[in-house]
C-alpha cells in the first residue's frame, strides 16, 4: 500500500467515524476502531464499555450534536482533524442540568492509527468556551 492509498483510508474512517458521531450510532462510531479508546482534555476511556458511556453521555447532554470538520492534516501515525462542534444543551452535562442553549466549539482531535487501523482518538477543546456558551461561566471579555 502506498503512502497516499493509507491517507485516503485513513481519511475515509474518519470520515465514517464522525458521520456515525453525528448521526448518534454509538455502536457504529465503535466499530470505527480496532480498540476503542477515546481521550476528552487528556481524560481516558479505554474499551468498548468506557466509550459508549463517554459517548451515550455526550449525546443526551447533546442530542443534536454535530461535528464539522474543518481541516485535515496527516502524520506518520495520525491524522489531525480542526472541528466545529454545534450542539443544543438539552440534557444533563458534567452536573449540569440542561439550559437549552445552544454551543459552537472550535475543537480539534487526533485520530492516532497503527497503519489503517484506528487506536484513539484524542479530543481536545476549551470547555471554559462550552461552560461560558450555556451560562454556567459569565461571558468573558
Amino acid at each position: 500500500m502506498t503512502a497516499f492509498d493509507l491517507q485516503e483510508r485513513r481519511e475515509a474512517i474518519v470520515h465514517r467515524h464522525a458521520e456515525a458521531e453525528n448521526q448518534g450510532d454509538i455502536e457504529a462510531t465503535i466499530a470505527t476502531f480496532e480498540h476503542p479508546r477515546y481521550e476528552f482534555n487528556g481524560v481516558p476511556a479505554d474499551g468498548a464499555t468506557a466509550v459508549r458511556d463517554l459517548l451515550q453521555s455526550l449525546m443526551r447532554a447533546l442530542p443534536d450534536l454535530h461535528a464539522s470538520i474543518d481541516t485535515l492534516r496527516h502524520t506518520d501515525d495520525a491524522v489531525i482533524v480542526e472541528a466545529r462542534i454545534t450542539g443544543t444543551h438539552d440534557g444533563e452535562w458534567q452536573g449540569i442540568p440542561p439550559t437549552g442553549r445552544r454551543v459552537e466549539l472550535p475543537g480539534a482531535a487526533i485520530f492516532e492509527f497503527d497503519e489503517d487501523r484506528l487506536v484513539c482518538e484524542k479530543v481536545f477543546m476549551d470547555t471554559a468556551v462550552a461552560l461560558t456558551q450555556i451560562g454556567v461561566l459569565p461571558t468573558q471579555v
